[in-house]
């Protein structure tokens, strides 16, 4: 697949690999990558996918580039030969800032599959230059700093593309960088293409990832999702959105001329895949540049932009579901204004229902229901999910247009989650079942034949070993945590949200510390990590980030305690974090509220690598449920229709919770307890502790002590490790339907129709 193997090309360039050091040794690997992608050629097929969405959480990428260039181990080698570890060499890179969590990772497998795939479709999205922030613990709460990543040296390749974006009372003029995104051990290869400005001022940051929200023309790429807590946030977020769309509506306009597009035909040309509501005026934006700039008639435009857009919806949480008020608009885009309250003009003349409109009675527009009206597809991400936006939180729109709704199943990306981040399982299932699993990820099931066989039980446990040591070694060196690679480690790594439990595992964490005082003590001992980042504004989120951190400081400094209980919030999670936490990791947290997790992705990428989920039936983990088998995870919890109910009734109580069950009671008690509030804040835990009892409105007690029941069960029967070994071959085993190159052939084949 390439012209010259690395260690000609260093001695090419007057260099012994053996004398450089280990920055030497990347610059030369970012090189030799971007040398042996330029010379690969673009897929190509009439009509172009174009990707948009605010984030591409893209991880590092030389390992993963190796991996897709079929060079890794031949590189991992030559640097032994020498001395050098590629290891090392990996930790010189910086890991690109541009996104926060699922959302973002998913965008990231979605544009390795469709270069895998030998699909002609690019991602298109922002250069944010420091990302979401970098979190930093500080008396145990969460503060904020810039993520600064992009150096002189990087993989973003520079191009003359630019385009005029017009504001209200300003033109913005746009910058392309590239990406090369590889296909695996493929001749051809595809974009991600994100649009800066170039006048970004770093000097406007005043302390934190505070800065000046007015200057537009100096800070609209500086950070992902600023603060929209106060008005100036809610409209920077509007510069950046319209921004990002109305530079990918030019360039995908640009190169369907080039290909030969007359545009009354563009949708022949192109397809646009709105990932979530932030690329929504994408659809008014085309209708635009179609009659403004080109002369097609207004109906017409509609018609052409209606034939070409998809939308996948992300959540069922109506404050995701972006409504921005009319004159917000105004003062930002006015010129998109008028297309948008023609298109809800359209809608009122078809339909009645107030439900279904663009611009509601407050004067506020919502993009979900413009995405919906003006698209041939509107996809959720889960089994579940899909039915809940079909029968409760989109009903009105199923009735209107059944046939645009289908399920999408969201998955990862295997090179990257096993072949790379779990190198010894990796090699071990090829051993076993060979390495067809790789581009054809059905092919895992072939391990079904080892689920009761207990060498391969014993190898498995080997590995997990040594990913522990491995893990141990990098909190160490990287995060000053010391982990005891001989307990269970049980992880749950989610950005924080109220609807994705961290609370409640932190009152199991409570509950556990006051059974181990009282003399009960566990079996083996157990470690319980968590990873993730609450938005800025996001006040209750940083209460619990709070709680941990000071539950932490307790417990791992209890001497009676800590011998049988860690406690760990690992500081500035992301995917490299995650890289070194799933391989290690026996227990996959996902204890979301049923009904609100639309899929998630870490609960794939734990089954893959052997853990075994501790979850309720929300998102993913039905299908998991499904596949697995039922009694190869552990579930718990009310189930979906009954939470959707208690919130249409109003029926549930979190003080009945509170007051009836005195192991729940003096679990809440805790956190204003005078060990913690010694070590916290009084507000922050004060509050907490309030809003458990008088609010929850994620229901966090209501399935608190089915939780620490079946929990419990899960540490007791992994003391049966031929058991275990025998759940986790067989989730490794039915993992593969989880594979993004099956999401994007199912996209393809369903939706886009972007064929050769």
């Amino acid at each position: 697949m390439t012209t010259t193997n690395f260690t000609t090309y260093v001695s090419e360039q007057g260099q012994d690999l053996a004398n450089l050091t280990n920055e030497e040794i990347y610059l030369q690997l970012l090189n030799y990558v971007k040398k042996e992608a330029a010379g690969k050629t673009k897929n190509t097929a009439k009509r172009k996918v174009y990707y948009i969405s605010a984030e591409f959480l893209i991880g590092k990428l030389l390992s993963n580039n190796l991996i897709n260039l079929g060079i890794y181990k031949e590189v991992k080698e030559s640097l032994a030969a020498v001395g050098k570890s590629i290891a090392e060499v990996e930790d010189v890179e910086l890991e690109p800032s541009l996104g926060n969590g699922g959302l973002g990772r998913l965008a990231s497998c979605f544009i390795d599959s469709i270069s895998s795939l030998g699909i002609n479709g690019e991602g298109v999205g922002l250069n944010y230059h420091c990302g979401l922030f970098k979190q930093v613990f500080r008396n145990n709460q969460q503060e904020t700093e810039p993520n600064y990543w992009i150096e002189n040296d990087s993989w973003l390749v520079p191009t003359d593309i630019s385009y005029d974006v017009p504001f209200k009372d300003f033109i913005l003029k746009s910058r392309l960088d590239r990406i090369d995104v590889l296909g695996y051990k493929r001749d051809t290869k595809n974009y991600l293409n994100l649009f800066d400005i170039t006048g970004i001022d770093y000097g406007q940051i005043q302390g934190g990832i505070e800065f000046d929200k007015t200057n537009i023309v100096r800070n609209l790429t500086l950070f992902l999702y600023p603060d929209d807590s106060n008005k100036n946030g809610e409209l920077l977020r509007i510069y950046q959105q319209y921004f990002m769309v109305s530079n990918a509506a030019q360039l995908l306009i640009d190169e369907a001329i080039e290909r030969g597009s007359n545009l009354h035909d563009l949708a022949d040309y192109a397809y646009v895949q709105i990932n979530d509501t932030h690329p929504s005026m994408v659809i008014p934006e085309l209708i635009r540049l179609l009659t403004e700039k080109h002369g097609i008639d207004f109906d017409e435009a509609v018609s052409i932009v209606k034939n070409m857009v998809g939308y996948t919806n992300h959540t069922i949480l109506a404050e995701a579901l972006e409504k921005w008020p009319l004159d917000y608009l105004n003062e930002v885009v006015p010129h998109l204004v008028t297309i948008i309250e023609k298109l809800d003009a359209l809608v009122r003349a078809e339909v009645a229902e107030p439900a279904v409109q663009i611009i509601d009675e407050y004067q506020r527009v919502h993009m979900a229901h413009m995405d919906i009206h003006f698209s041939t597809s509107v996809n959720g991400v889960a089994a579940l999910h899909t039915e809940i936006l079909k029968n409760s939180e989109l009903k009105p729109f199923y009735d209107l247009y059944p046939a645009k709704f289908n399920n999408k199943t969201n998955g990862i990306t295997f090179r990257r989650w096993l072949e790379f981040a779990n190198q010894d399982l990796a090699d071990y299932i090829k051993e076993l079942i060979g390495d067809d699993y790789l581009t054809d990820a059905a092919k895992l099931e072939k391990l079904l034949a080892f689920a009761d066989d207990k060498d391969v039980h014993a190898k498995l446990a080997e590995i997990k070993h040594k990913n522990k040591l491995a893990l141990k070694r990098y909190l160490k060196e990287n995060k000053g945590i010391e982990l005891d690679e001989n307990s269970i480690i049980d992880t749950q790594i989610k950005r924080f949200h109220e609807y994705k439990r961290q609370q409640m595992n932190a009152l199991y964490v409570i509950h556990k510390y006051l059974e181990i005082k009282r003399g009960n003590l566990p079996q083996r001992k157990i470690t319980v990590i968590f990873g993730g980042k609450a938005a800025p504004a996001y006040i209750i989120a940083q209460d619990i980030i709070h709680l941990i951190l000071s539950l932490s400081e307790l417990i791992n400094n209890d001497s009676e305690v800590s011998p049988y209980l860690n406690v760990h919030l690992v500081e500035n999670y992301n995917v490299t974090v995650a890289e070194h936490l799933i391989p290690a990791t026996d227990i996959s947290e996902q204890i979301s509220l049923a009904s609100k997790e639309a899929s998630g992705t870490g609960n794939m990428k734990f089954m893959l690598n052997g853990a075994l989920t501790l979850g309720t039936m929300d998102g993913a983990n039905v299908e998991i449920a499904e596949l697995a088998g039922q009694e190869n995870i552990y579930t718990f919890g009310k189930d979906s229709d009954t939470i959707i109910d208690l919130y249409a009734t109003g029926g549930y109580v979190s003080r009945d919770y509170y007051e009836g069950d005195q192991a729940i009671k003096e679990a809440v008690d805790f956190i204003v307890s005078e060990e913690l509030l010694a070590r916290g804040n009084a507000e922050r835990l004060g509050r907490l502790h309030n809003e458990l009892i008088v609010k929850d409105w994620f229901m966090t007690l209501i399935d608190l002590k089915e939780y620490i029941a079946v929990k419990e069960q899960m540490l007791a029967d992994y003391e049966d490790q031929d058991a275990w070994m025998t759940k986790v071959v067989k989730n490794i085993a039915k993992a593969g339907f989880f594979s993004s190159d099956r999401t994007i052939e199912q996209y393809n084949q369903d939706i886009w129709h972007s064929q050769d």
